[in-house]
């Protein structure tokens, strides 16, 4: 049986993401190259994906300190 690769196409898929998007990611290294064209399993993505860490990491702006009687 062939072993079946994910195009940057399909990763971007699979994420639920645009392919600008994923460009913008550091995807790990591929599995597989032919040419320029890169190839991944499936489980190194979802290994990849699981390991990324959450929206909101690093805690983002702070926020503004609510004065006195302020709501």
């Amino acid at each position: 049986m062939p072993i079946e690769y994910l195009s940057f196409t399909e990763v971007a898929g699979r994420l639920g993401v645009k392919t600008g998007a994923l460009a913008t990611y550091k995807l790990p290294e591929p599995d597989a190259t032919i040419g320029r064209t890169r190839g991944w399993l499936p489980d190194t993505i979802d290994r990849w994906n699981a390991s990324r860490p959450g929206r909101g990491v690093g805690g983002g702006r702070p926020r503004k300190k609510a004065e006195d009687g302020d709501h």
